[in-house]
């Protein structure tokens, strides 16, 4: 999806920004994140603006548009992600407040991993994301499972798009 010469434009960038600890509910996860456009946070459930998407980022939220089939503005939030070795994200669902998701993984290869509840436990799937490639959450995968992603043994990066929910557009046209 991404080339060569994207992804290290990409990265030059990401590589020189200062991204923050993630925080959830009082402890800092182990990756650095920074939200453009608006911004769920963690410890105290608020939704509120961000800085704006930077335009550097405009020819990657057009293919993560095409990829998901809607209009690149459509992406009212960005998340850049650093996963330092060792780092991954636990089981989880994006917050209601959020649609389609399209993540882009970048440097190395990621392992998404896929859970949904059972009578007898978990149906289970993992996907290999490549470097370069997209995944799309949406419909069932969005709402109906669970996703996490195995920690790496290396440096990756991850620029993930989301659209609003209906919740999310009453919280921001309020």
């Amino acid at each position: 999806m991404l080339g060569d010469a994207e992804e290290r434009e990409l990265l030059e960038r990401m590589r020189a920004m200062e991204l923050a600890p993630f925080r959830f509910q009082g402890w800092l996860g182990n990756r650095k994140t920074q939200s453009f456009g608006w911004r769920y946070d963690f410890e105290d459930a608020s939704f509120t603006a961000a800085d704006p998407i930077p335009g550097w980022l405009d020819g990657v939220r057009r293919k993560a548009a095409a990829f998901a089939g809607v209009q690149p503005q459509d992406f009212a939030h960005v998340l850049l992600a650093r996963y330092d070795p060792g780092a991954g994200i636990g089981w989880h669902r994006d917050r209601d407040v959020f649609d389609k998701v399209v993540g882009f993984s970048l440097n190395t290869p990621a392992t998404l991993r896929f859970r949904q509840r059972t009578p007898t436990g978990f149906r289970r799937a993992n996907v290999e994301v490549a470097p370069r490639s997209a995944y799309l959450l949406s419909g069932e995968a969005r709402h109906d499972w669970e996703h996490s992603i195995s920690p790496g043994e290396e440096l990756r990066f991850s620029i993930t798009f989301r659209t609003l929910s209906d919740k999310g557009w009453r919280i921001v046209s309020a």
